[in-house]
């Protein structure tokens, strides 16, 4: 092991001291975690599987064409609308999902007809089914119970299904919950600055999620801390890895992968110290499925392998290449890569607090510039800064 990854499990009881003012904030976890009730979280990556596995298993998909669709509704359940599709005279109930896929298919506001009585939104559904002009579609129906319309795509749409994401980290992280160095993260202490990597998996803690449309996972190997450098105290500036990923197999969205290096999780779920972060994202195209697995599943099983010496050395470089001994110096140094007059004041100012000296170093500028960006009220203008801050940060790595 590197000599410079700490065993806080042996060697720090209690867990660590992080400084959470540096790096980037990344709050993608924690609208995961605040937006998801209790039947979509799960306590280890063996239940959330058995879940999406045998949701699979219990689909199937066929293509049909979309005109040769009936709408069916009765005036004595005004609340309920089925379909039955070419091929069977079992009619299937669409979900909310598929059910605005199908309606945006013949340029209907799912919206406006969900609010109407359900014969009369069959009506103007069907309507729009056998005018608009025939295309093949792809179904995708499961039986739990009663049979429903999951999806509805095009015939080409490539499905990677949820349970092939949640099998390739299942490769890497076993179950989640600690029996590998990969695991759901534990929890800072805002009082104290403590991160506390040992805390139990409960509904309230998970970060691993699944709906009728999508998985979302979010693990961390945080007993495993690395060391890249020293705070202004002298105590050691440390990390650990993490990464989150995402699918829908029905359309909602694209597959995804998003490593990084970070500094604590709060209880909030969100991502304090974000460095490095890296995302790889794969629409659902006629050959995605070859795409997840020869790019993305290797991607994240070389993250997880991985020797963070590349990630040190980077921080240790930047902390080392000093490009400004004055006021003018700093002054160039941010005016030269478009960073306004007041917003280079900003900087040096909230370095000179942080640190109790001016920026001097690439580190010293880069962390400054992250600083600032939080504080940005609107999303593409922190985007922009700390993108200027990442390239910054790559360019002396």
């Amino acid at each position: 092991m590197n000599t410079e990854i700490i065993d806080a499990g042996r060697h720090m009881s209690g867990g660590y001291r992080v400084d959470v003012s540096r790096g980037e904030n990344v709050d993608r976890v924690s609208s995961e975690w605040f937006s998801r009730p209790d039947d979509e979280r799960y306590l280890s990556l063996d239940d959330l599987f058995a879940s999406v596995k045998g949701r699979a298993e219990r689909s199937r998909t066929r293509t049909v064409e979309s005109a040769a669709i009936q709408v069916e509704a009765h005036r004595d359940d005004p609340e309920k609308l089925s379909l039955v599709l070419p091929g069977t005279d079992e009619p299937i109930a669409p979900t909310h999902w598929s059910f605005g896929q199908l309606s945006s298919l013949v340029g209907a506001p799912a919206a406006y007809l969900r609010q109407l009585p359900a014969p009369l939104a069959g009506i103007n559904l069907q309507y729009g089914l056998t005018n608009h002009r025939a295309e093949q579609i792809k179904t995708m129906e499961v039986a739990d119970g009663r049979t429903e319309l999951r999806a509805v795509t095009g015939p080409d749409y490539g499905r990677i299904y949820d349970h092939e994401l949640v099998s390739a980290v299942k490769r890497i992280a076993g179950n989640g919950t600690g029996d590998t160095r990969w695991k759901v993260p534990g929890v800072l202490d805002w009082s104290t600055g403590i991160y506390n990597p040992r805390v139990d998996v409960t509904k309230e803690t998970t970060t691993l999620y699944a709906s009728d449309r999508d998985v979302f996972l979010f693990l961390v190997d945080d007993l495993n801390p690395i060391e890249a450098g020293l705070l202004p105290d002298g105590s050691p500036d440390l990390y650990f890895r993490g990464f989150y990923c995402w699918n829908s197999e029905v359309g909602a969205k694209t597959l995804g992968i998003a490593s990084f290096y970070l500094r604590a999780v709060c209880q909030n779920r969100n991502l304090w110290g974000v460095e490095d972060f890296q995302e790889i994202t794969i629409r659902h195209s006629k050959y995605a499925a070859s795409r997840f697995a020869h790019e993305a599943a290797p991607a994240l099983s070389r993250f997880a392998e991985s020797s963070p010496a590349p990630f040190i050395d980077g921080i240790r470089a930047a902390r080392e290449k000093i490009v400004a001994r004055s006021d003018e110096d700093r002054q160039d140094f941010l005016r030269k890569r478009g960073f306004s007059k007041a917003e280079t004041g900003r900087i040096v100012e909230t370095v000179l607090a942080e640190e109790g000296r001016p920026p001097e170093s690439v580190f010293d500028f880069v962390q400054g510039i992250t600083a600032v960006a939080r504080s940005k009220p609107q999303q593409d203008a922190r985007l922009v800064m700390e993108g200027k801050a990442k390239a910054l940060l790559e360019k002396v790595a």
